[in-house]
């Protein structure tokens, strides 16, 4: 099979990550690699055997799908342009930055029977897959991200840049509406929110409580899961998570009655995962598990803890 014509806009470190991916998958010729910095798009073109450009528009006519990874507020205008023209998209969370965009995109791509993929990563997460076999009607959900303070995605605050990848993990454990958001959150180091805590309760009862901070001395990320019958503890980054599940259907005396599956995966890379399931969906494959409706429906949730944060007195 011919290998598609990809490129990948915006070559910060994420947008390196997914043009080594491009580079080195056989379904895929890298084209290019754009970024208006011209040393950086140069260096990265030369370290990977491909050419360097600073207008993505000069692309047009030239390739077949794009790994969109600049910074948020920049989404909507490249996307829209790409899937106008018939470009399969890539496209880094989160989506966009209002809803009205990300239903313009959807409409776009629908029009165009073009695949529109958002980069949630943690659903290429091996301890998230595992866990989806164990998940069946989640009570309460309890996540935690913390990382320490970095100088990027800054043109967004922590709910939109680290929140939403457990925001959007939620939603596909929870397959019901959301209902109502309780949040707050601070400023520390950027002009942004740097820490927020949201408590989000869905339609079916389900309840998610979810902290998030960019501005912490170490990094975690953890999710937990109750539901009837069982409890399961996922460390993200570590890729393993602890299933404790009762035995039958009489009461929990002792340990005896609970069965307990501990299980720790190699680290693998999501990352590449993550694109050839792109570049497969695109050849005719199973479509993407987080397109652009599920993307919108995480950003939905995203902006309504944003707004709860906004509307919280301040000191």
């Amino acid at each position: 099979m011919t290998p598609l014509r990809t490129a990948v806009i915006g070559i910060g470190v994420q947008g390196q990550r997914h043009a080594e991916k491009l580079a080195a998958l056989p379904a895929s010729q890298l084209v290019a690699v754009v970024d208006t910095d011209v040393e950086r798009a140069n260096t990265v073109a030369a370290n990977l055997g491909t050419e360097a450009v600073t207008d993505y528009r000069d692309l047009i006519g030239h390739i077949d799908a794009v790994a969109l990874s600049t910074p948020t507020s920049t989404h909507f205008e490249i996307a829209s342009t790409l899937l106008e023209n018939g470009i399969h998209l890539l496209l880094e969370k989160p989506i966009t930055t209002t809803l009205d965009e990300a239903q313009d995109l959807l409409r776009l791509a629908e029009y165009s029977g073009i695949v529109l993929q958002v980069g949630h990563l943690e659903r290429f997460n091996p301890a998230v897959v595992a866990l989806t076999r164990h998940v069946r009607q989640p009570q309460f959900i309890e996540s935690t991200r913390i990382a320490p303070y970095k100088p990027r995605a800054l043109d967004v605050s922590v709910v939109l840049d680290l929140m939403i990848h457990d925001i959007d993990l939620i939603h596909s454990f929870v397959r019901s509406p959301m209902e109502h958001v309780d949040a707050v959150g601070r400023s520390v180091f950027s002009d942004s929110i740097d820490v927020a805590n949201a408590r989000i309760r869905f339609a079916d009862g389900c309840v998610a409580n979810v902290t998030s901070s960019r501005v912490s001395l170490k990094t975690e990320r953890s999710l937990r899961i109750f539901q009837a019958d069982s409890y399961a503890s996922v460390d993200l980054q570590n890729r393993s998570f602890t299933y404790y599940g009762k035995r039958g259907t009489g009461p929990v005396s002792g340990p005896e009655d609970v069965a307990i599956d501990k299980q720790t995966f190699d680290a693998g890379d999501a990352m590449m995962d993550q694109t050839q399931a792109f570049l497969d969906s695109i050849c005719g494959g199973p479509p993407p598990l987080v397109d652009g409706q599920r993307a919108m429906e995480a950003l939905e949730t995203a902006l309504a803890i944003a707004n709860a944060v906004a509307r919280q007195p301040s000191l």
